[in-house]
């Protein structure tokens, strides 16, 4: 019975020491590559082709995808929600700092959300029609697998992407065209691809030669047009002390009135802030929130703002001494942000803001920075920021005024540039007249869109009605009848629906003066439909292959943009910086609003400029832009034709000359 007992334990024992054992073998060889984490870091088998592969590995697998609402018939037309992992992996020998992940989409992709990095070239949803850079994020950089003994989640990144594609049908695979590193220094040759699966792998280029500067431990400053940084000067458990610095680095960069706009994505909110001010200040966001819940003795009827995505703008000189919101460098100018070549002051603004944090985050270094930045102005260019990439402390001079240096604790930049606009959602527009042509050619039809207007009263599609020169000077709604007469006098065809307006704030005419053996001239007049002045303004020229020649402007400040000296910067004399905004007439009842105008004329010599054709388009602009803004261009210039009369054109252009001479005299 015993002898029994024994073997029935024996037997017991052993199968229960043959599972444990089993158990083992298993969890360890699942820890070969570690496990996904919530950053995208680590995950998965790698694919058999990185074994080959002595540097940067890169992948893109296609997941999955299915049809959207509204269903259409026409494939071109359909839109398909798709998903897809692309992954990063450092099987070379050097750390890669600050990687960046080029993925060539060409099915007019619109990227939803990637876990572990963020799009350089904006935020979500993010139109990578042509392909778009992912960054590290919060993993910037690779690691080798010999400084960390193997550890996936230090040399490689997973990126799970979820977005929307068009045009592809059920039968064909969406694959993107390229994938590259575009880090410098960095070489890779077309990707190989199998299926829904595409590998790449990138070599150092043992030609290129590494930049000296000093070594960076996060990733290297970046330039943009528009550089902010998000700075860390304090920290304890709860909450820490940031500053927001913004630098316009863009020639033809300009904010005014600037609002920017970030997502807090923790809980965060704002205490107090100096420098700028929320939009909204709602104590019972707070109160009813996470944050109310947590700080059950804080006094929220005090806290700036507890919205999750905050509207933010720089206070008014008035507030720049102010002892609780002011004293702040580079504070208070009302959210001016102009080029440093007009106004090196202007060109920064700077603002505090104290955050409180929620758990788990209750620690001085548990840091993170808001995401999803935007900016904007009133009548500016329209910027494109990327996702804040961290970067290495930024220096300040020591505040006890010793030689000293001090540093922030984390710092993190955001760059924005400038996007060129759509069709119809311009801010600006530019009408085209010359000496040689009776008709001037008006702005385009809707140039800053027809959102706003009834399309069944106008079209918003047909070219606008060529006008008398004098036309411009008033505003669209009083055109209607000068445009039929003018259309009837030089046998023209008038349409039963009439082109909707341009509806732009600001246009520009460009009129060709002259144009003699040595040399040339224009006349450039700005005209404010809106009802307020614009202080400091400028308008930026491209003139193209006649920008060489550029002599010199009588009644503003000019300045050539380098490095090609094609681009010539205008601004208002010293007290006529003001662009005053339209105001009524004399009689409102009978005379047509006044726009706020400025005029002069230009002069371009021919020298050492081979080939020049005045009339036959080198006398207009190739690009105009206002405080930054890129107008839009007519589709056609006048032409010379070869009857035309050029007395009867002079005459034209003088009329003109003089009516806008005489308006802006009894402005």
């Amino acid at each position: 019975m015993k002898a029994g007992m024994n073997r029935t334990w024996n037997a017991r024992y052993s199968l229960s020491l043959l599972i444990l054992l089993s158990s083992i073998i298993f969890l360890c060889n699942g820890q070969d590559y570690g496990t996904p984490t919530e950053d995208g870091a680590g995950g998965g088998e790698p694919p058999p082709e990185m074994a080959h592969c002595n540097g940067i590995f890169m992948s893109y697998s296609f997941g999955s995808r299915e049809r959207e609402y509204p269903h259409f018939k026409n494939v071109t037309a359909q839109s398909w929600a798709f998903k897809a992992t692309a992954m990063i992996v450092n099987a070379g020998k050097e750390e890669l700092k600050g990687w960046q992940m080029f993925i060539g989409f060409r099915h007019k992709e619109l990227i939803v959300s990637a876990t572990g990095a963020a799009p350089m070239d904006g935020d979500y949803p993010l139109d990578a029609s042509n392909g778009t850079t992912f960054v590290g994020s919060p993993n910037t950089d690779l690691k080798t697998s010999i400084e960390t003994a193997g550890d996936f989640t230090q040399i490689s990144t997973n990126i799970e992407i979820t977005g929307t594609l068009f045009g592809v049908a059920k039968s064909v695979m969406p694959m993107p065209k390229t994938l590259k590193l575009i880090n410098d220094g960095w070489e890779c040759p077309a990707a190989k691809r199998k299926g829904g699966n595409m590998n790449v792998c990138c070599k150092r280029n043992p030609k290129f030669k590494v930049k000296t500067g000093p070594k960076t431990k996060f990733a290297p400053r970046r330039y943009g047009d528009l550089n902010i940084v998000y700075d860390v000067l304090q920290s304890s458990g709860s909450n820490y002390l940031a500053q927001v610095t913004i630098d316009n680095d863009s020639p033809l960069g300009r904010l005014d009135r600037w609002n920017l706009t970030w997502e807090w994505t923790r809980g965060e909110f704002i205490n107090t802030m100096r420098g700028a001010y929320t939009h909204k200040r709602d104590p019972s966001e707070c109160l009813y929130s996470k944050a109310g819940q947590y700080y059950k003795d804080l006094d929220f009827s005090q806290v700036m703002n507890c919205q999750k995505k905050p509207a933010i703008s720089d206070l008014p000189p008035e507030k720049k001494n102010d002892n609780v919101t002011g004293k702040l460098p580079y504070c208070c100018k009302n959210g001016t942000l102009l080029p440093s070549s007009m106004d090196p002051w202007k060109a920064r603004s700077i603002f505090q803001l104290q955050v409180f944090k929620l758990p788990p985050d209750l620690n001085r270094t548990a840091l993170y920075p808001p995401q999803h930045w935007k900016i904007d102005g009133v009548l500016n260019p329209q910027y494109k920021c990327g996702s804040p990439v961290r970067v290495d402390p930024s220096p300040f001079p020591d505040s006890s005024g010793l030689p000293a240096i001090t540093y922030a604790i984390a710092s993190w930049q955001v760059i924005c540039n400038i996007t060129k606009p759509k069709a119809q959602a311009s801010r600006c527009c530019v009408s085209f007249s010359a000496y040689y042509n009776n008709s001037a050619v008006p702005c385009n039809t809707c140039a800053c869109g027809c959102n706003d207007i009834d399309t069944n009263t106008c079209n918003a599609d047909r070219n606008p009605l060529l006008l008398p020169p004098d036309a411009l000077l008033v505003p669209f709604e009083n055109r209607t009848l000068k445009a039929k007469a003018w259309a009837k006098q030089n046998h023209m065809t008038i349409p039963k629906k009439l082109p909707c307006p341009d509806n732009c704030g600001v246009s520009i005419n460009w009129h060709v003066n002259t144009d003699y053996r040595d040399g040339w001239t224009a006349r450039l007049t700005v005209f404010n439909w809106r009802g307020f002045a614009f202080e400091d303004w400028f308008v930026a020229v491209d003139m193209g292959k006649a920008g060489p020649g550029y002599e010199n402007v009588y009644s503003f400040n000019g300045t050539r943009v380098p490095p090609n000296n094609r681009t010539v910067m205008f601004q208002g004399l010293h007290g006529l910086n003001y662009l005053v905004g339209q105001v009524n007439g004399t009689n409102p009842l009978r005379d047509p609003a006044v726009p706020g105008k400025q005029q002069s004329v230009i002069s371009f010599k021919k020298k050492n400029i081979n080939g020049l054709n005045i009339p036959g388009g080198d006398g207009f602009p190739t690009k105009l832009f206002f405080n930054g803004e890129e107008c839009a261009l007519p589709k056609h210039f006048p032409k010379k034709s070869s009857g035309h009369r050029d007395g009867i054109s002079v005459l034209m252009s003088l009329v003109f000359a003089m009516a806008a001479t005489f308006a802006l005299m009894m402005d």
